[in-house]
Order: C-alpha cells, then sequence, then structure tokens
C-alpha cells in the first residue's frame, strides 16, 4: 500500500519541528484532556436507573452461577456480561469498577477513531476523535453498556486491519488475526451488528495482502466459537429466543418510535425527562424537539456523504492508506441506521452519529480536495473540522454539547447532578434528591428486615405495564436472590400472560415496587395494559412494610 503524507500544510508551522512520534503524543494529550475534564462528573453522574443498574446485576448474577437468556432476561450477547464479570470477580462489584470499564470502551471508540484517521492528518484524526467522545458520552455516561463496547471493538477490529495492509512480515499477520477477534468479540457483544461489523470487515478483508486474509477470518470464527460454551451453558433454544426472537418480535411493538421523529413533541419518554434538567445554553436553540426532528435526517445524510467519499477515494486512489482507512469504516457506519431508526430518540440518535458526524470531517476534505482542488488546503480542512461542531452547535446543541458543557461544570463542583443511594460500601446514583432520598429509605428498611437467602423482585407500582425498572436495588442487595428473570423490564416481555411473572410473585420474599415511572407514554404499545394476573397476587399476598414517596417496599403477609 501507498502512504499518503499526513503534515501537507504542516511543513512551515511550529509543529513541523516536532518528531513524528511527538505529534501523535500532542494530539493524545489533547484527548486525554477533552476526555479528563469530564471524569471526575462522570463518576458520580446519575446512571440509567435500569440500564446501568442491569449491568452492575447480571455479571453478579454470572458470578452466583446464573446464566443469561436461561436465568435471566438479556436481549443481547453474552460478551459484555462476561467481561464485566470477569473485572468484577477480580476488583469487586462496585460501580466505580463497573464505570471503568465504560470508560475503557469510549477510549477505544475516540483512539480507535484517532488513529484509523491517521492518513488524513492529525488534526483532522484528532478532531474525529473529540467530536466522536463529545456525542458519545451524552447519553448513558459510563454506564458500560453493551453497544458502546461494540462500537469500541468493531471500530478498533479496522484500525489493527489498517495498520495490518501496511506492516511487513509477522507483524502484519498478528494484526490481521487482532482484526479477526476484534471483530468477533464485537459480534459477542451485540449479535445485531452482525451487518456493520460483516461490511466493515469484508471491505478491510480485501485491502489486506492475500496470504494473510485467512488468518483474519479464521481469527473471527475463532473467537464467535465462543458462543459455543454460551449455548452449552444457556441452552441454544433460550440464547437463541433471547437474542434474536424476544427483541427483534417481542420488544419492538413497545419499543420503536415514529421515524422521522415527530415535529412537535418529543416521542420518548425518558427524552422528556432529560429536559427537565437545563443547566441554560448562551446560544439560541430550537426547540428540542425540531432538534431531535432535524437530528434524525442529519444521520441518513451524514452516512450518504461518507459512503460517497470512500467510494470515490476507492476509484481515485485505490491503494492509498485514505482509501484503506475510510472505504471500510463508511460502510460499518453506514449499517449503523438501524439503531436510528428502530428507535430515533437523543439516545439512539447519538450512538449513530458519534461515528457518522465527526467521519463528516475526512469525508468532506475528501471531496472537496477532489471537486476544488485549488483551495487551500488549510482552508479545505478547517473548514471539514467545522462542519460537525456547526451542527452541534446550531441544530442539536441541547444534546451532546451541553451535556458535555453540564459534565466539565460537574467536575469542578457545579450543578451536580448525583445523589447517592448507597448500602454496605456500594452505591448508585440517582438524579433527583427527592426520589434518592426515598430510594434510601426503602434500601435501609430492607436491610432491616431482610435475611439473606430470601428473594426480591423489583417492578413498577402497576406490574401490568412493565416499561422500565429500578433495577439497582438487585446490586445493592447482592445477598438476596432476584426472584424473577425478568431484572429488566420491557413491554410485552415481563408484562403478558404467558410470562411466568405472576408466579415469580407468589414465591417471592420480598417486593421493591415504584410510581417513577408511572407516566410512562410514548407512541407505541408500551401504554397498553397488560396481564392483570402480576396485580391479583400482589393485592392478595403482600403488605407494605414502608413507604416512601413513590416507593413502596411490601413483604409477604404472614
Amino acid at each position: 500500500m501507498t502512504s499518503t503524507p499526513t503534515s501537507e500544510a504542516t511543513s512551515r508551522s511550529p509543529l513541523s519541528r516536532l518528531s513524528p512520534g511527538q505529534r501523535d503524543a500532542l494530539s493524545v494529550a489533547i484527548l486525554a484532556v477533552i476526555i479528563l475534564l469530564t471524569l471526575p462528573g462522570l463518576y458520580r453522574y446519575q446512571g440509567p436507573p435500569m440500564e446501568e443498574g442491569f449491568m452492575l446485576a447480571f455479571p453478579e448474577q454470572i458470578l452466583k452461577g446464573n446464566m443469561p437468556h436461561k436465568d435471566f432476561l438479556h436481549l443481547y450477547g453474552p460478551g459484555s456480561l462476561w467481561l464485566l464479570a470477569a473485572v468484577f470477580k477480580v476488583f469487586g462489584v462496585t460501580l466505580e469498577a463497573e464505570r471503568t470499564v465504560g470508560l475503557l470502551q469510549h477510549l477505544g471508540t475516540t483512539f480507535g477513531l484517532f488513529f484509523l484517521m491517521k492518513p488524513f492528518g492529525r488534526r483532522i484524526a484528532t478532531a474525529v476523535g473529540a467530536v466522536s467522545f463529545v456525542i458519545l458520552i451524552g447519553p448513558a455516561g459510563l454506564s458500560a453498556l453493551a453497544w458502546n463496547g461494540a462500537l469500541a471493538l468493531g471500530l478498533c477490529s479496522l484500525v489493527a486491519g489498517a495498520a495490518a495492509t501496511r506492516a511487513d512480515g509477522i507483524k502484519g499477520t498478528r494484526l490481521a488475526a487482532l482484526s479477526g477477534f476484534l471483530a468477533g468479540a464485537a459480534l459477542l457483544f451485540r449479535p445485531d451488528m452482525v451487518i456493520a461489523v460483516g461490511l466493515g470487515s469484508v471491505a478491510m478483508l480485501f485491502r489486506l495482502p492475500r496470504e494473510r486474509r485467512p488468518v483474519m477470518v479464521i481469527a473471527g470464527v475463532v473467537t464467535l466459537a465462543l458462543y459455543v460454551p454460551h449455548f452449552v451453558l444457556s441452552g441454544f433454544s433460550a440464547s437463541f429466543k433471547g437474542m434474536f426472537i424476544e427483541p427483534v418480535f417481542k420488544l419492538r411493538a413497545g419499543r420503536t418510535l415514529p421515524a422521522p421523529p415527530s415535529w412537535n413533541s418529543i416521542d420518548g419518554f425518558l427524552q422528556r425527562v432529560g429536559t427537565l434538567r437545563t443547566t441554560g445554553w448562551p446560544l439560541p436553540m430550537l426547540e428540542q424537539s425540531h432538534q431531535i426532528f432535524l437530528w434524525f435526517w442529519l444521520v441518513p445524510i451524514s452516512m450518504a456523504v461518507i459512503v460517497f467519499a470512500g467510494w470515490k477515494l476507492r476509484r481515485t486512489s485505490p491503494a492509498s492508506d485514505r482509501t484503506t482507512a475510510l472505504w471500510p469504516v463508511s460502510l460499518f457506519t453506514a449499517a449503523l441506521i438501524t439503531q436510528a431508526l428502530q428507535r430515533p430518540d437523543s439516545t439512539h440518535l447519538a450512538w449513530v452519529s458519534g461515528i457518522s458526524f465527526p467521519l463528516l470531517i475526512p469525508a468532506v476534505y475528501t471531496l472537496v480536495r477532489q471537486y476544488r482542488p485549488k483551495w487551500p488546503l488549510a482552508t479545505i480542512r478547517y473548514g471539514a473540522i467545522a462542519l460537525p461542531l456547526v451542527i452541534l452547535i446550531t441544530i442539536v446543541p441541547f444534546y451532546p454539547l451541553r451535556t458535555y458543557a453540564d459534565l466539565v461544570s460537574q467536575s469542578f463542583g457545579l450543578s451536580t447532578f448525583g445523589y447517592p443511594v448507597d448500602r454496605d460500601g456500594r452505591v448508585f446514583y440517582l438524579g433527583d434528591p427527592k426520589t434518592a432520598r426515598d430510594a434510601q429509605i426503602i434500601t435501609d428498611s430492607l436491610s432491616e428486615h431482610a435475611r439473606p437467602g430470601q428473594s426480591l423482585i423489583v417492578g413498577p407500582m402497576d406490574m401490568s405495564r412493565t416499561n422500565y425498572s429500578d433495577s439497582y436495588f438487585y446490586y445493592l442487595f447482592p445477598e438476596l436472590e432476584a426472584g424473577t428473570r425478568y431484572i429488566e423490564m420491557d413491554p410485552g416481555l415481563a408484562d403478558t400472560d404467558d410470562s411466568g411473572l405472576a408466579d415469580e410473585i407468589e414465591r417471592a420474599d420480598w417486593l421493591i415496587v415504584s410510581d417513577v415511572w408511572a407516566g410512562w407514554t410514548e407512541p407505541n404499545d408500551s401504554a397498553k395494559s397488560r396481564s392483570q394476573a402480576p396485580n391479583k397476587v400482589i393485592a392478595r399476598d403482600f403488605c407494605t412494610v414502608t413507604a416512601a414517596g413513590l416507593f413502596k417496599l411490601l413483604e409477604r403477609c404472614h
């Protein structure tokens, strides 16, 4: 492969006096500062009560011998849970350990994009990494969600593949194997990313020398073979149902949002709740619903631009390092569109545009250079870097940039947004002080009354609408058994007639129920009330021990 100079306009700049390694270090330092400014705030920031709650509870279930899909509902691959279980085994089950894994996932995406885009110059590569971090850090903070892990692994697979095209000898072979391993690992986290990982990997495969292609394929297949022990432990039928049937066919009716989003209203319930925290924005901005609507359309537009730029490079410079960098990742990015289409709220749009918006920088740089070759390179470069910044400042400021600024301010002790609920050294942060106080009262009461080995079920006050749950309580009470497979609660799964939830409640010792999420309404089937059987069991068999605000602790009546 031929290499492309990365210092086109830097020869006369002060940076030209630095060695390539020093310039790399400077770029890494800039990205590190952008990340470090948020970390104190992020480690004490509110976590998503159900999502981060189950990413704390699920791995501990594995350490207790319970298997995902077989013993508890899990809608993705087992990779992220096994990774966290291993971390918890070594470092203990703590919020800090879980969030450190989440941080490493964000670092993998940020620096993966940086190193992948280096053929376009360090300035562009640094800007790409920075824009990606600012967008992706907002939806769930440092929660070690499977999607973020799969993104990082998929992108780092392309980084290793690109390096394998340039390396000689055994080093190149090892990098090809690493690329295949990382691609397979991404699918262990999120099997629904198979199209994105598949397209990116196949495009990268054909960039490799012929003798290294089998190495990459074999490494990927061997990694995917780790599904075999999972199938043995959890059962093939339960695993297939948990990863494909339940999330694709049973869950969608209660989670899908209109595409495109509504212009005059925010469709997603959690996004409406998020608008209650406003830390101010110094510039005029559109209504939040208008921002989400425009954001939705910018996602496919940005993807089209990136794929077109990659295709143009492939035609005009088929052997260049820039083609190797942009063409496979453009296909990877385009295949992420399904996330934006199935539920176009701010979270899922950020998960996708956190890759597509930063990649607009090298894409626009490439296209302008091809169609306006006489323009100054510095003008093209900085104009391309400015494009996603303009989008973030003028079109969707309420979400990525405002959230990033909020996190930085919290790192310096301003407008803190995390109120602890703690028990025996385990802590979880909620965003509302009253909710946190009430949850602490319930926690203290259950600590006083419960005995180790008893069973606990956490859910909504009305069990016929299981739209969400405060699953962090399972993490706070490791000595109690989870009395249900529905640690994560979703509409169309836990609340159906055949879910078995009513039978589980009949056997439970303790219930924590809440009305925190009672106002959940979305333009989908989540508004429906389904099976009343769990509510009848609760009314018949359980008595209130403690009531605190929107929470109740219930014990089996004696």
